[in-house]
C-alpha cells in the first residue's frame, strides 16, 4: 500500500477544506504541521469563540474532547468534528459529576468556578467557567470570599494567592505540567541569565512562585511580543515552542526540559484531519439538556468581559 507524503496529505486537506467549507481550529499544543495547516491557532476557549464567530458550517477541532465540546456548546448549528476522538484530557478526566456533587454537598452554598479544562457536564454543574487567563478576576467578581475551583489545585492555589480568597480545590493537575520542577527552571536561569520565565498556572506552586511570569499560553505570546527580551524559559507543552518561534523569529524560547509533552495533544496527524474532512467523523456533541446548562456558565464568565 502506498503511504501519502505530508504534502499529498496536505494537497488533500486544503481540497477537502474548501469542498466542505470548513474551518480548521489547531490548540497551541499541537504538532507543528497541525498548527502550519490551521486556519487559526490558540487556547481552548480563544479557538471556541473563533469558532463561533466563522460563518463556516464544519468545524475541525484539532485538540481534545472538552475543547471541542465547548466549541459544540457554543456553536450547536455547527458539525463539529474531533479528528482523533481518544484525544482526552488526562486532568478534565479526574473529576466526575458525582464527585463534584459530593463536594458540593459537603460545602452547601459556596460558588463553583469551574476551569473550561473539564467536561461539559462537569461545567453543567458549576456556576461560573474560567480560563486560565480570567481564573484571577473571574474570582474576584464572585461575591463571596471562600470559592470551590476545579479540576486543577495548581490553579485554585494560584487563584487564591492572588485573591486573598479561600479556594477549597479539586485535587486535580495537568501531568504535562507536573514535570516541571524549580531545579529544572533554575538550571535553565544559569543556562540563560538573561531569560524571561514565564510559566503556565497549571505548574506547581513552587514554581510559579520563583517565575517572572504566570501567564495563559495566549499572555505569552502577548509578553513574547512585547518584551524587549530576547531570551525565554517557558514553563509549559513544549507545542507551544513552534508558534512562539514563528510568531518572533528574532527571539529564542527554551523549555526548562524536555518531558513536557501532552500525549493526548500530539494523536492528531495530517492523515486523520483529511480523514476527518472526508467523512466529517468523528463528531462531538452535546445533549441540549447539558449544553444549555453548561452554556449558562460559559456565558456568566463572557459576561464579565
Amino acid at each position: 500500500m502506498t503511504v501519502k507524503t505530508d504534502e499529498e496529505f496536505i494537497a488533500e486537506i486544503a481540497r477537502l477544506r474548501a469542498e466542505r467549507g470548513a474551518v480548521i481550529l489547531a490548540h497551541n499544543y499541537q504538532r507543528p504541521e497541525i498548527q502550519d495547516i490551521a486556519d487559526f491557532t490558540g487556547d481552548s476557549l480563544g479557538l471556541s469563540r473563533q469558532a463561533a464567530a466563522t460563518e463556516a458550517d464544519v468545524i475541525i477541532f484539532c485538540g481534545v474532547h472538552f475543547m471541542a465540546e465547548t466549541a459544540y456548546i457554543l456553536s450547536p448549528d455547527k458539525v463539529v468534528v474531533l479528528p482523533e476522538i481518544e484525544a482526552g484530557c488526562m486532568m478534565a478526566d479526574m473529576i466526575t459529576v458525582d464527585g463534584l456533587l459530593e463536594l458540593k454537598a459537603a460545602h452547601p452554598g459556596v460558588p463553583v468556578v469551574c476551569y473550561v479544562n473539564s467536561s461539559a457536564a462537569v461545567k453543567a454543574e458549576s456556576d461560573i467557567c474560567c480560563t486560565s487567563a480570567n481564573a484571577v478576576a473571574v474570582a474576584n467578581a464572585i461575591d463571596a470570599d471562600e470559592i470551590i475551583m476545579i479540576p486543577d489545585r495548581n490553579l485554585g492555589y494560584w487563584v487564591a494567592q492572588q485573591t486573598g480568597k479561600k479556594v477549597i480545590p479539586w485535587d486535580g493537575f495537568c501531568p504535562t505540567h507536573e514535570y516541571i520542577t524549580v531545579e529544572q527552571v533554575e538550571a535553565a536561569r544559569k543556562r540563560f541569565p538573561d531569560a524571561v520565565v514565564m510559566v503556565h498556572p497549571e505548574c506547581r506552586p513552587e514554581v510559579t512562585a520563583i517565575a517572572d511570569a504566570v501567564l495563559s499560553t495566549s499572555q505569552m505570546f502577548g509578553l513574547a511580543a512585547t518584551s524587549d527580551a530576547t531570551d525565554f524559559i517557558v514553563g509549559t507543552e513544549l507545542g507551544i515552542g513552534h508558534g512562539l518561534a514563528k510568531a518572533n523569529p528574532a527571539k529564542c524560547f527554551h523549555f526548562p526540559t524536555d518531558e513536557t509533552i501532552c500525549p493526548n495533544m500530539k494523536v492528531i496527524t495530517l492523515a486523520k484531519v483529511a480523514e476527518s474532512l472526508a467523512t466529517l467523523q468523528p463528531r462531538v456533541t452535546v445533549d441540549e439538556e447539558t449544553r444549555l446548562r453548561a452554556l449558562a456558565a460559559v456565558q456568566r464568565m463572557v459576561e464579565l468581559g
